[in-house]
């Protein structure tokens, strides 16, 4: 009777058991199911927000539609340091002045502030063409001073001229006081610096200077190499219309170009990110997520919402 009643009770207990283990089972099998949805909402909400930058101002549009694709304060007013240069060479090139002219660096040409320091001495001999390309490519502020001060009129006249360009763009909150960027009263917006970009890769010349890995000129009886301070350029996953970064301490670190994205022409504005790979990370963020939304499948209108 013993044996019986002992075989019944573990015969019960089994059955408890496996019925408990069916309902871990199905606990465990809502609790991934559940984890996996909230994992797709995040991706789905992250997508619509849009790439988690860390530039204080952005902009990016397509390059043929004007199609605003993603933007973050983009008609925030802020010093915009050596992407200045980008008007620089506009203004040097609709001049028709030649680029094979030579051209001595003076004292004049110093800047009297901070970033002053250049590798071109007083007394260096270079093409406007050169002065161009470590311009554009290097961001060699004495080299954008220097073809400013050998504009027809002088530096006066050359920074009256980039404003007058800014205003035919149609670059309503911009400013500039100085060719190389390094005054702090060079201000613009995203929005208006994607007209910048847009003007700029629409020239030829510009767009082969700024996105030179790298060029040699010789100062005095040595040859300098001078590196692109883009570091995108050059890299293989990355085709680069046109660019320009820039720095100074109130600007941050920035960065405007157009690239190509599966032969979509797009421009990106980066403005004010802080340590010096933050605008290269940022841009490889954006190039990831609008990789991202060109892979999705196409969502219903208000389907997120539902969810």
């Amino acid at each position: 009777m013993r044996r019986g009643i002992k075989a019944i009770g573990i015969l019960a207990g089994a059955c408890i058991a496996l019925v408990l283990a069916g309902g871990s089972t199905a606990i465990a099998a809502e609790k991934k199911h559940s984890a996996s949805k909230d994992a797709k909402v995040r991706s789905e909400v992250k997508a619509v927000l849009g790439p988690e930058i860390r530039s204080a101002a952005a902009l990016v549009v397509d390059g043929k539609t004007g199609e605003v694709i993603f933007g973050r304060k983009p008609a925030l007013v802020t010093p915009i340091a050596s992407v200045t240069k980008l008007m620089t060479a506009l203004v040097v090139l609709d001049a028709l002045q030649p680029l094979d002219e030579v051209i001595e660096i003076t004292a004049e040409d110093r800047w009297k502030g901070k970033g002053a320091f250049s590798r071109l001495a007083i007394g260096t001999k270079l093409t406007r063409g050169d002065l161009l390309r470590l311009a554009l490519m290097a961001s060699e502020n004495r080299a954008a001073r220097t073809l400013g001060r050998h504009y027809p009129g002088g530096m006066d006249a050359f920074v009256r001229t980039m404003n007058l360009k800014a205003r035919v763009l149609g670059m309503t909150q911009t400013k500039f006081a100085d060719p190389s960027g390094l005054s702090s009263d060079n201000v613009s917006s995203a929005k208006d610096l994607v007209k910048l970009v847009s003007a700029a890769a629409r020239d030829e010349t510009i767009r082969e200077y700024s996105t030179l890995h790298s060029h040699d000129v010789r100062i005095g009886k040595q040859m300098f190499t001078y590196r692109n301070t883009n570091l995108l350029v050059g890299k293989p996953d990355w085709e680069i219309l046109v660019q320009k970064t820039g720095f100074t301490n109130d600007a941050g670190e920035c960065l405007v170009m157009q690239t190509l994205f599966e032969d979509r022409p797009v421009v990106i504005v980066l403005l004010n990110s802080f340590g010096k790979l933050t605008r290269t990370a940022d841009a490889r963020r954006i190039r990831r997520w609008m990789e991202a939304q060109a892979a999705a499948p196409a969502k219903p209108a208000g389907e997120l919402a539902r969810q």
